[in-house]
């Protein structure tokens, strides 16, 4: 099943109390695909980047299975970057350079042999361009899953209450869906954001795992308790390109498969921050991900 991918192509550049990178590669777009790629194939991107994007990293793409024809790129543009510190306590970071660049004009296109896909994953960007790509899809993708932030929800509530009518799956943290609802209780909150449109609400909590709401119904998966985390850019992507790979390759968007994609998401997530980027995501193979679930399933496992 084809699964298209609009998020950011871009460069990042990070410090940990463990160590600082020089820029490399990033953006919502590639953790998403990348961990995607592991689960499912026919992954397709729409993205910008400038000139000074290396082909290299467009070849690494290509090799995990994922079409980059629909990744734009302005000859005489930069790259959209990004530079932050996290702190010892990797909750908490700060954002030292934000660089749009060529991400200011971006107004993604749709090639028209990408408007059929059957799974649709919108990345973190403003709320108006999520509705112009939706509009762009012909037929209506199957599922459509959305990301959304607490930025869009000061300066853009009234495109972004437009745009959650017309998706399946909502995925924010714990925080934006309390601003999103006005409700302090996680289950108040999702009953409420539940009318407004989506039909799966997933409510991220980080390194406390991630909660799923359906009707009168939600699921919790923890996160895997690690000996040692390098850095969490990317790790909510990358449970998105879990998440959406496992649906994709499945073709079952019921709950109770819903539940498997959430676990699937959550060991994708978990191999991201035991490295710096995306260098754990290009180390997976088939095996290393089924030791994962194996031991999520021995974490959830109990009898009574």
């Amino acid at each position: 099943m084809s699964l298209l991918v609009i998020g950011t192509v871009a460069f990042d550049e990070v410090e940990t109390p463990f160590g600082k990178t020089g820029k490399i590669l990033g953006g919502a777009g590639t953790y998403i695909g990348l961990a995607a790629s592991h689960l499912t194939n026919n992954i397709r991107i729409v993205s910008v980047v400038g000139g000074d994007f290396p082909q290299s990293h467009l070849d690494l793409m290509k090799n995990h299975g994922i079409d980059t024809s629909g990744i734009k790129i302005i000859p005489d543009g930069k790259t959209f970057f990004w530079a932050g510190k996290y702190h010892e306590n990797m909750n908490i970071r700060d954002t030292l350079v934000t660089e749009l660049n060529v991400l200011a004009d971006f107004d993604p296109v749709v090639p028209e042999e990408f408007k059929n896909s059957e799974y649709l994953m919108l990345g973190n960007l403003t709320p108006a361009i999520q509705k112009r790509v939706i509009e762009q899809m012909d037929p209506k993708p199957k599922l459509i899953c959305m990301d959304t932030m607490n930025f869009w929800m000061d300066i853009a509530l009234d495109d972004l209450l437009e745009v959650i009518t017309m998706i399946d799956v909502l995925t924010i943290n714990d925080e934006e869906a309390r601003q999103l609802s006005g409700e302090y209780s996680l289950v108040k909150a999702a009953r409420k954001i539940l009318t407004m449109g989506p039909r799966y609400l997933i409510v991220k909590k980080g390194e406390h795992g991630a909660l799923l709401f359906f009707e009168d119904q939600m699921f919790f998966a923890p996160a895997m308790p690690l000996e040692e985390v390098f850095d969490p850019t990317g790790a909510g992507d990358t449970f998105a390109g879990g998440f959406m790979g496992y649906l994709a390759k499945t073709g079952d968007v019921g709950f109770e498969n819903m539940k498997r994609a959430i676990i699937y998401g959550s060991a994708m997530a978990s191999f991201t921050v035991e490295k710096f980027g995306t260098d754990k995501l290009l180390e997976l193979d088939e095996q290393k991900i089924q030791d994962r679930l194996d031991d999520f399933m021995q974490l959830m496992a109990v009898k009574f």
